[in-house]
């Protein structure tokens, strides 16, 4: 399992994600709804609970055990880290999936910040964190990322993180009720062998 934390902002860090951090994750979902609506799935009304987000952490964390997933959470420190019920005050997250090794070593990412926190570099300094971890800890080759096609917000956002485009795959994901087009970007970690 990788430890690693970073200091994205002086009010926020990125840790690796804690089931404690179910209630957190709730209350940010339901701030950030209409933000994130364009760009997820459709959720169940369960999933923005405390414990919807805590059977989802229990599946998320028993994949990272697994290592095939590393997920983060990036969490709000002004007030000590929490929120009004002395739980973590979740403001994002930033995922590494489909970990693979092999002559593959390759990992996909997806991130999202609260609507309360955009256009503060938060995004940027996940991603940074990530691939760095990605390389040094996981020791990865590659990580990919898509993005509808219309999110020129992430795209910036990748490509000013040294991700290249590579294609276009279409009705790739469902998201917000229909299959959605998505942008896929790449970027090439180190040269090392498997």
């Amino acid at each position: 399992m990788i430890t690693t934390s970073a200091r994205l902002a002086p009010d926020v860090l990125m840790r690796p994600t804690e089931l404690a951090d179910a209630a957190g994750y709730s209350r940010a979902y339901l701030r950030s709804l209409d933000h994130l609506r364009h760009t997820e799935p459709h959720r169940a009304d369960g999933f923005y609970t405390p414990a919807g987000q805590a059977e989802r952490l229990r599946g998320q964390l028993a994949e990272r055990d697994a290592g095939r997933v590393m997920p983060w959470v990036l969490v709000r420190e002004a007030d000590g880290g929490s929120g009004e019920s002395g739980e973590p005050d979740v403001v994002g997250a930033i995922t590494l999936s489909q970990i693979t090794y092999g002559p593959l070593r390759s990992a996909s990412v997806g991130y999202w910040i609260d609507a309360g926190h955009l256009r503060r570099g938060l995004a940027a300094a996940a991603l940074r964190a990530v691939c760095e971890a990605a390389d040094r800890e996981l020791g990865l080759h590659r990580v990919e990322a898509g993005t509808l096609v219309d999110n020129i917000a992430s795209q910036r956002v990748l490509t000013g993180c040294g991700f290249t485009p590579y294609g276009t795959a279409e009705k790739y994901l469902h998201i917000n009720g229909a299959w959605r087009d998505h942008r896929l970007f790449q970027k090439i970690l180190n040269d090392r062998h498997p």
